[in-house]
């Protein structure tokens, strides 16, 4: 074990260690939510790609969601603002 990862351990203290066997099951359950990593062929992908991948998937889904409240926000500019349309587009924006 590298001195890094044992000062880590060490600084954490006893009630919240986290074996290597967790980190592993964690790792793995991350795994299957991150749709570019689930839909490969090969089941050995290394703890940095799983941790980097969904890095880039929730700055994608980050971006998504600003690109869909931007067009409701553009929606609503253009619709008469007493519509029933403009209170859904209201409501939708407020969550």
């Amino acid at each position: 074990m590298s001195s890094r990862r044992s000062r880590s351990r060490q600084q954490t203290g006893a009630s919240r260690n986290i074996t290597d066997e967790q980190i592993a099951d964690l790792v793995s359950k991350l795994q299957q939510l991150i749709p570019e990593i689930r839909n490969r062929r090969s089941d050995t992908v290394s703890a940095s790609k799983v941790l980097q991948e969904t890095c880039n998937y929730i700055r994608s889904l980050h971006r998504e969601v600003d690109d869909l409240s931007d067009r409701l926000s553009g929606l609503l500019a253009t619709t008469d603002t007493d519509s029933a349309q403009a209170a859904i587009i209201r409501s939708l924006l407020s969550q």
